[in-house]
C-alpha cells in the first residue's frame, strides 16, 4: 500500500494552448502521476491535447473539472486576464494550484487569489517562476544573502526580444490591458525581472516609464519599458525592456554589483566575475561555470523558457505529498507580479509606488 508520500496525484490542466505541453510533459516524466483531465474553450485544443498524453477526460468549462472529487491539482494555464478567477475558485474547491505567469494581469486580482489561500492554507499553492530552479541562479541568491559581494550597490536587469504583429495577433487577448495586463514586462521580461527582485530580495519602490514605439496599430500596451527600482536591501536597480529589437530576437542581461565582487550574468557568454579577493573569484567563476551546465531541460520546451519547469512541477508535486510550501511560494510569486504592476502604476501617477504585495 502506499504511503502518504508515494500516493497516486491526479492532475487537470486548464488552458491547453503553448505551455500547457511543457506542463504535461514534465507531469508524464514523474511517478504516480496522473493526468486525468484537460480544459480549453475550444474543444479542438482540449482534444489534441487529451490525444497527445492520453488524457481521458476534456471539457471547455473548467468548473465541470472543478467538481471532480478524485481531482487533487490543477495547473492554470489560461490568458492572464483569468488567472485569478479561476486559480480562486479552485482552492475553493479543495484543489492544489500551480498558475502560470504573469500570476495576475491586475494587482486586485493578486488579493482575490492570496484571499482564496488564506482560506485553504492547507493546499500548495504557487506561481510558475521557473528560473528560479537553475542553479545558477540560486547560486546567486547565496552570494548576495550571504555577503560574498559585500554592501550591494545595484543590481540591474534587461531582456530584449522580438514580437511581431502576427505574434500579437495570434490571441486576441495578446497586447490587451484588460487581458493581458499589459506588454513586454509582463509577458516576456517577467520571468527576468523576478529572477533579479528574487535574487535581491524584494523591492519596496518602483519609478516607471513605458512606450509603445513600434506596435502602435497592433497593441494598446508597451513594447519598451525602462524603471528604476529600490530594493528592500537598499541598493537602488534598473530594469530595461523591449519587444522591438530585431537585432536580438531573445537576449537577456543580469548584473549584480557590490563592494567588493561583481557578477554579470549574459545569455550565451560567459558568465564574468570580478572580486577583490582573487581566490573568491576563481572559485565564483568555476561554481558558475558548472552550474551552468548541469541542469538539462526539456527538449519540448521553447529555448528562452529554460530547463526549470520540469524542476517547479516535480516540486509541486513533492510540496503537495510532503503537506509543504512549495519552492516558488504564492506570495512570492505576486510579489514580483505587483513589482511589475508598480511600472504601469508609477508611469501613470508620475511618481514612486509601492509594490501592491510585499
Amino acid at each position: 500500500m502506499m504511503n502518504g508520500k508515494d500516493r497516486e496525484i491526479r492532475c487537470g490542466v486548464i488552458g491547453c494552448g503553448v505551455i500547457a505541453p511543457v506542463h504535461m510533459e514534465a507531469l508524464s516524466r514523474l511517478e504516480n502521476v496522473t493526468i486525468t483531465w484537460a480544459c480549453d474553450l475550444v474543444e479542438e485544443k482540449a482534444k489534441a491535447l487529451a490525444e497527445r498524453f492520453s488524457i481521458p477526460k476534456i471539457t471547455t468549462d473548467y468548473r465541470e473539472m472543478l467538481a471532480d472529487p478524485q481531482l487533487d491539482a490543477v495547473h492554470v494555464c489560461t490568458d492572464h486576464s483569468s488567472h485569478a478567477q479561476i486559480s480562486s475558485d479552485a482552492l475553493d474547491h479543495g484543489k492544489h494550484v500551480l498558475c502560470e505567469k504573469a500570476l495576475a494581469a491586475h494587482p486586485e486580482e493578486l488579493d482575490l487569489m492570496l484571499a482564496a489561500h488564506a482560506r485553504h492554507p492547507e493546499l500548495v499553492f504557487s506561481g510558475v517562476f521557473q528560473h528560479r530552479f537553475e542553479p545558477v541562479n540560486q547560486y546567486l541568491r547565496h552570494l548576495i544573502a550571504e555577503g560574498h559581494l559585500g554592501t550591494m550597490l545595484n543590481a540591474n536587469v534587461r531582456v530584449l526580444c522580438l514580437r511581431t504583429p502576427e505574434y500579437y495577433r495570434s490571441g486576441e487577448w495578446r497586447g490587451t490591458w484588460a487581458q493581458e495586463g499589459g506588454g513586454v514586462c509582463i509577458n516576456q521580461a517577467i520571468h527576468f525581472i523576478d529572477l533579479l527582485v528574487w535574487i535581491m530580495g524584494g523591492v519596496d519602490g518602483v519609478c516607471g516609464e513605458w512606450r509603445n514605439l513600434t506596435h502602435q496599430d497592433v497593441i494598446e500596451v508597451e513594447d519598451s519599458a525602462v524603471a528604476a527600482l529600490r530594493f528592500r536591501n537598499g541598493a537602488p536597480g534598473i530594469l530595461q525592456a523591449t519587444s522591438s529589437t530585431t537585432a536580438a530576437k531573445w537576449d537577456f542581461f543580469l548584473g549584480f554589483y557590490g563592494s567588493e565582487g561583481i557578477v554579470e550574468i549574459h545569455q550565451n557568454k560567459p558568465h564574468r566575475v570580478i572580486h577583490v579577493d582573487p581566490e573568491k573569484q576563481r572559485d565564483m567563476e568555476e561554481k558558475l561555470n558548472n552550474l551552468n551546465d548541469a541542469f538539462p531541460g526539456l527538449n519540448t520546451a521553447k529555448a528562452y523558457y529554460g530547463p526549470g519547469h520540469r524542476a517547479q512541477v516535480a516540486d509541486f508535486i513533492e510540496a503537495i505529498r510532503e503537506s509543504r510550501s512549495p519552492f516558488v511560494e504564492a506570495r512570492s510569486a505576486a510579489h514580483s507580479a505587483a513589482v511589475v504592476h508598480s511600472i504601469y502604476r508609477s508611469a501613470k501617477e508620475g511618481s514612486w509606488v509601492s509594490p501592491s504585495v510585499c
